[in-house]
């Protein structure tokens, strides 16, 4: 596995991180109740960019809702009081559930978009946009 602290920031297609952020928080929180700061850093650290405010607690807002996310305002020491946001049995449920589909949806394109076709180059990391050019 390639060590992402050794690559240049991500600046993903939106699209991309879309389809995989609620998986990816899930996955956050599976390590214990946090606050969306935190889950925000720790998806940057991961790789995923900067997740900003106005995407991520809208999507806890709905695992709020859904019964996948239980939340909790904890006070804060020597400032404000912070929501901290843990996963309900309902929501590790649908982690594992989630993450092996997404391996296999994961596996299913990358065989697919890199291809057996001859007139299919294999990919390369691409490691900046003038790469692309």
């Amino acid at each position: 596995m390639t060590d992402t602290a050794q690559l240049p920031p991500a600046d993903w297609p939106g699209e991309w991180l879309r389809g995989v952020l609620t998986l990816c928080v899930l996955r956050v929180l599976a390590d214990g109740p946090t606050y969306g700061y935190d889950i925000a850093q720790r998806l940057d650290a991961a790789g995923l960019g900067e997740v900003k405010g106005g995407t991520l607690y809208p999507l806890l807002g709905r695992l709020h809702t859904a019964d996948l996310v239980r939340e909790e305002w904890r006070p804060g020491d020597g400032g404000p009081g912070r929501k901290y946001y843990e996963l309900t049995a309902a929501g590790r449920a649908r982690l594992r559930r989630d993450a092996a589909e997404w391996a296999r949806f994961a596996d299913l394109t990358r065989t697919f978009v890199t291809g057996a076709d001859a007139d299919v180059a294999p990919l390369v990391p691409v490691t900046s946009p003038e790469a692309l050019r």
